[in-house]
């Protein structure tokens, strides 16, 4: 079942056509590893499907309901774009996590503020913080990070500030969680820590799509490569079709950086 598809999405910015006619589906509890060099469009992919870009035409699908129609030309409120931007969960590559709170109040804010839009909160509070607590401590242990919960970020590696923005991803439970270059902000030492994770979500059967140049990451821990040119999906396929006998001259070329030497 596809949870994900994209199709003829487009996106302009003036006379520049980033993104030419995207069309694309996702598989549920599978992992699709975005390529392609800087500027091929694929964070500006990544950003129209979060609601921080809005597609100049196509339409996105997410568990076979239309979330987004340019075509329709409808004026989304904010509240609407936080209701649809719940679908997918975003990992940014400088980690954005909020500098006066700890790691833990940074994984329950979003659960925290969701449920004080909930008419039941008030009479339920204490109850119910306590279970969003107790989900972000979950969550922190599961990035191996029950003993730093407490810490804020500066006083975190960047390995373990990206871990502390991936459980706050994980903290709503989106339908598709996203990675956009999620280790090309940190210390070839600490990128390991971080490609762990992702790995052991793949395992779990996390739908994902991750922006990437992490060639053999991709190729080992993604069902699918999508390698991008130009803002054009030039190749898609199996991951270690697409890595290690690519069919298309340019992502031949592309791929050609990563072995060579």
């Amino acid at each position: 079942m596809a949870i994900l598809e994209v199709k003829g999405l487009k996106k302009t910015f003036g006379n520049t056509e980033v993104l030419k006619d995207i069309n694309f589906e996702l598989e549920q509890g599978k992992a699709l590893a975005v390529i392609g060099s800087s500027g091929s469009g694929k964070t500006t992919l990544l950003r129209c499907l979060n609601y921080l870009e809005t597609p100049t035409e196509g339409t996105i699908y997410v568990a076979g309901d239309k979330v987004f129609d340019a075509s329709e030309n409808i004026k989304l409120s904010e509240a609407d774009i936080r209701e649809r931007r719940l679908h997918f969960g975003l990992v940014f590559q400088s980690f954005n996590l909020f500098p006066q709170y700890t790691a833990l109040d940074n994984v329950c804010l979003a659960e925290t503020l969701k449920a004080k839009s909930m008419p039941d909160f008030a009479a339920n509070k204490a109850k119910i913080l306590a279970e969003i607590k107790e989900h972000g401590k979950e969550l922190l242990d599961m990035m191996g990070l029950s003993e730093r919960m407490n810490h804020y970020p500066h006083q975190l590696s960047g390995g373990q500030q990206q871990r502390v923005a991936i459980a706050r991803a994980l903290a709503l439970s989106p339908d598709i969680l996203c990675f956009d270059e999620p280790t090309s902000a940190l210390d070839p030492e600490l990128t390991g820590e971080v490609l762990k994770v992702i790995r052991s979500l793949a395992e779990k059967n996390t739908t994902m799509i991750i922006v990437t140049h992490e060639m053999a990451f991709a190729r080992d821990v993604a069902d699918t490569v999508m390698f991008m040119d130009g803002g054009n999906i030039v190749e898609m396929g199996p991951a270690n079709d697409v890595i290690n006998n690519p069919q298309e001259e340019r992502t031949k070329q592309f791929l050609s950086r990563y072995t060579e030497g």
